[in-house]
């Protein structure tokens, strides 16, 4: 079978599967509404209790769990492709860091209880800044090392007045909201938090797709991208700002969710070629498909319970990344 063949299969899987998942994500849940019941409120005018879970709780979800995943599969691909770095990840920059810590802030202030819409705003505009700092840091036309030394730090300091806010905080009621936000879940969003995030996941995706044909030059290294006329300026705006803009959306109105970004384009880019620019579509379907499946989990598995969808993520992407370098490392040897 030619690599071409085989990629459309794969892409065309993955698109079923994210269908399917999708609509699982909308029929499944603790109300127990039957599948034809739940298409039917989903289209419905009425004010029935049918209509409200599925038109203002699960399609808010569902959208959010399918862009949330597209971002997060998307970003750690180019990264990954960008950095050369296999260990890259959307939070490497600091924006998953710091957009926790100006959620932290919103609920500590109280600001969050006051404004709905307090708690994502304050987090997109630290994640915003975060990449203002990393930017300065690294300073400009910089080389992937200094960039994700100055993520790592910026990451580093954001943690940890996060930690002095959980540590200072006189409410324990404020600070139990803190620990249940930082690990990530999809529950109890409404359709403001998607108008909210939207725009600004779409606006960080057409960032990222844009610089599909710099990745695939880059394979050559830096010298041979520069004299087959790659910008690496503005390569590294369009990539630094993408992922601001989508992973900070993302993290504002989910809080964080780990190894998405990191294991699922590891898991496909063999199976997409040598080409990395058919990694990052690839990717952002992969991502909403894991993510999505892991939002349908914990609603299945304990439902009672209020599993988060972040602590899902880190026990299914742990292990498996820890199997993927003991596989890297054999075929090293």
């Amino acid at each position: 079978m030619s690599e071409d063949r085989r990629y459309v299969r794969l892409m065309a899987a993955l698109c079923v599967a994210v269908c399917v998942l999708f609509m699982a994500s909308l029929t499944v849940g603790p109300a127990a509404i039957g599948f034809g019941h739940s298409i039917a409120g989903l289209f419905g005018r009425d004010a029935g209790s049918i209509v409200l879970i599925m038109q203002e709780i699960r399609l808010p979800r569902a959208i959010l769990g399918l862009m949330i995943g597209a971002t997060l599969g998307l970003s750690g691909a180019v990264l990954q492709g960008y950095l050369r770095n296999p260990l890259a990840a959307p939070g490497l920059l600091g924006v998953s860091a710091s957009a926790s810590l100006g959620a932290v802030i919103a609920i500590y202030t109280g600001l969050s209880a006051l404004f709905v819409i307090a708690l994502p705003a304050l987090a997109l505009v630290f994640a915003f800044a975060a990449v203002v700092l990393v930017r300065f840091l690294a300073g400009g036309g910089s080389r992937s090392l200094t960039i994700i030394l100055a993520g790592v730090a910026v990451t580093s300091f954001a943690g940890a007045m996060t930690s002095l806010a959980l540590n200072l905080s006189p409410n324990p009621f404020a600070a139990a909201e803190i620990m249940f936000w930082m690990l990530g879940s999809l529950a109890d969003r409404s359709m403001l938090h998607v108008w909210l995030s939207a725009p600004f996941m779409l606006a960080g995706w057409v960032l990222l797709f844009s610089a599909r044909r710099s990745l695939d030059v880059l394979t050559l290294g830096s010298d041979a991208a520069a004299s087959l006329g790659m910008s690496p300026r503005w390569t590294e705006q369009q990539v630094i700002w993408g992922v601001a803009a989508s992973v900070g959306a993302a993290t504002a109105v989910a809080g964080t969710i780990g190894f998405v970004g990191l294991v699922v384009p590891h898991v496909l880019r063999p199976l997409v070629g040598s080409v990395p620019s058919r990694l990052l579509p690839a990717s952002a379907l992969g991502g909403a498909a894991v993510l999505l499946a892991a939002d349908v989990a914990v609603r299945v598995v304990a439902p009672e319970r209020d599993l988060k969808i972040g602590v899902v993520t880190a026990l299914i992407g742990a292990p498996f990344f820890l199997w993927l370098i003991y596989k890297t490392r054999r075929e090293l040897l």
